[in-house]
């Protein structure tokens, strides 16, 4: 059974391991090994769930993918989609970010950033309806793009 709903601080454990899992292929892709998603301790974790409404996708009870956001002046911010490496490509992605959208239905714009590299999250993002808007120099290695949805 395939169910999406809100994490508490007894899933950030379980949470960060999905979250180091599924961003080592973006390290790979970037050589950047000291990415945020990486080296963010379970301390910090709490404190962003504390700070932010944070979903879960469970199969059969298991946590397969999560995402995190936090609204401002009718601005929803995304952060941390993520999906269990083993289950890309069947719509757990798109799944996630309707489920947050919903949750922040009063927000007039959802904005997020991810790799300029990662395709596979910018192909995503548009087919949700995100524009990109801008770029961002992280380090040398790493550069992201702004996206914003409009609603």
């Amino acid at each position: 059974m395939i169910k999406i709903e809100k994490a508490g601080i007894k899933d950030a454990k379980e949470i960060l391991a999905l979250q180091k899992r599924a961003f080592e292929k973006e390290a790979v892709l970037y050589a950047d090994f000291d990415m945020e998603p990486l080296i963010i301790t379970l301390d910090e974790t709490i404190g962003e769930f504390k700070r932010s409404l944070v979903l879960k996708l469970t199969i059969d009870g298991k946590i397969a993918g999560s995402v995190r956001g936090s609204a401002k002046g009718g601005v929803c911010t995304v952060k941390k989609l993520m999906v269990d490496p083993g289950m890309h490509n069947r719509g757990f992605g798109g799944a996630l970010m309707n489920a947050l959208e919903k949750e922040f239905a009063g927000c007039r714009k959802f904005r997020l950033i991810t790799g300029y590299k990662s395709e596979n999250n910018k192909h995503l993002y548009k087919k949700l309806g995100y524009k990109i808007i801008g770029k961002r120099k992280i380090n040398d290695r790493l550069s992201m793009v702004e996206m914003e949805k409009t609603v």
